[in-house]
């Protein structure tokens, strides 16, 4: 009876780990078929510098679109990555072992898959158990892997959800707005064609604006230093405020005495001004002879100095007196001094001045004026006024006349004997 028990217990406890282990049994059974594990395949390895974002295991293996197997596993290393790749033997025949491959997503947010791309014109034998194949190296399939990777990047940072709310919104913001839009798109081609004709003068004046720029450029160092100049400008007048303010206050106070003054003499200079106009016409009018009166009056002045014996040792009044015959008694009315104006502006010859030593003087033939010897100089024109006077002076004394008395055409019948003789007057 004991064995009996001791048997029951037994078969109790087997029953039960067999109720254990057949559970267990049929759930790994389960992954085991999922995973394929007694599926014949044809195992390869892949050699990647990275898995990349969204490449998980059982993704799929194609060949230009065909799915061909599956990826099984995925280990990294310091190096890189390698993928455990599970083909189809039936269609692993079909595939050269010469073949690279790309890791590419599915969709934009879609999970990877493995694409294997044969080579052109390849010659290779099928891809066998236990080959490698090498990650595509070539310039197109590394900008595309970094483009991918950047989109990924662009795309975590975005967020997917609010991206698609904004793009959401955009569309809400747009719909029914379609005429509009259009509308819009008219009148800006409507102004780039506008605009179209205008773009080389505007890339004209870019270009001049750069060389103003350069020209700015060079100059800056100088207009630094004018500024530099201007502070020290502005510190002395800061410095000399005190004398500025009170230079600004004395002139405000003249100009208040000078508005002050011509407010109360206004009238005054006005009327000078009117008064004063028939003076400045005459002065006008006789404004050709100042010169010549000027110049008579310098050379004037030699002539006195001889006169009067300046730089010798006999200084004192010397000269020639001729004694001429009485003009009788000195009638009234007759005899007066008569200053009378006319004729215009005139520029006679210095007058004649002896000197005790006698003088010579040179007629000039012809009348030409300015042409004479001797110190007394141009005697003006053949029958002017001052040629006459002289004329007369010479001719005085040898017919025991005045020289005042003689007509004033004398020098027309005696002028032609003395033009261009020299003559000496004591």
């Amino acid at each position: 009876m004991a064995r009996q028990g001791t048997m029951h217990v037994v078969g109790q406890r087997l029953a039960g780990v067999a109720f254990l282990l057949i559970p267990a049994l049929l759930i790994w059974l389960s992954i085991a078929i999922y995973n394929k594990r007694f599926t014949e395949t044809t195992t390869v390895t892949l050699r990647t510098g990275t898995a990349g974002h969204e490449m998980h295991p059982l993704a799929d293996v194609k060949v230009r679109g065909v799915v061909v197997g599956e990826v099984r596993s995925i280990r990294a290393d310091g190096n890189g990555a390698e993928l455990e790749l599970a083909l189809k033997p039936e269609l692993a025949d079909r595939v050269p072992s010469d073949v690279t491959a790309m890791l590419l997503p599915t969709t934009v947010f879609g999970a990877r898959y493995v694409s294997l791309t044969p080579q052109p014109g390849t010659a290779a034998p099928p891809i066998a158990d236990g080959d490698v194949i090498s990650e595509d190296r070539s310039a197109n399939a590394v900008e595309l892997s970094q483009l991918l990777n950047r989109t990924m990047d662009l795309l975590n940072t975005v967020q997917p959800a609010k991206l698609s709310a904004t793009l959401n919104a955009m569309s809400r913001a747009l719909e029914g707005r379609g005429d509009q839009i259009g509308d819009n798109f008219e009148r800006l081609d409507e102004f780039l064609r506008k605009f179209n004709p205008e773009v080389p003068a505007l890339a004209r004046n870019f270009a001049e604006l750069a060389e103003f720029s350069q020209h700015a450029s060079d100059a800056a160092p100088d207009l630094l230093q004018a500024l530099t100049d201007l502070t020290v400008t502005s510190r002395t007048i800061v410095e000399q405020r005190t004398a500025i303010s009170e230079l600004y206050e004395a002139v405000s106070g003249s100009s208040a005495d000078l508005e002050d003054f011509l407010r109360a003499n206004s009238g005054n200079i006005i009327e000078l001004a009117t008064v004063s106009r028939p003076s400045l016409d005459l002065l006008r009018r006789y404004a050709p002879a100042a010169p010549c009166t000027f110049r008579t009056l310098a050379d004037f002045v030699p002539k006195m100095n001889r006169v009067l014996g300046k730089g010798t040792d006999r200084p004192g009044m010397r000269g020639t007196v001729v004694p001429v015959p009485s003009r009788d008694r000195y009638k009234p009315g007759v005899d007066a001094p008569r200053y009378g104006a006319g004729g215009g502006p005139r520029c006679p010859s210095v007058p004649y001045l002896p000197t005790g030593g006698g003088e010579t003087k040179v007629l000039p033939a012809g009348g030409v004026p300015g042409q004479g010897g001797g110190s007394g100089g141009g005697l003006g024109p053949a029958n002017s006024a001052s040629e006459n006077d002289l004329v007369n002076e010479l001719t005085g004394p040898s017919v025991d006349e005045v020289p005042e008395e003689l007509p004033d055409w004398s020098s027309v019948l005696v002028g032609p004997i003395y033009r261009g003789t020299e003559v000496t007057v004591n």
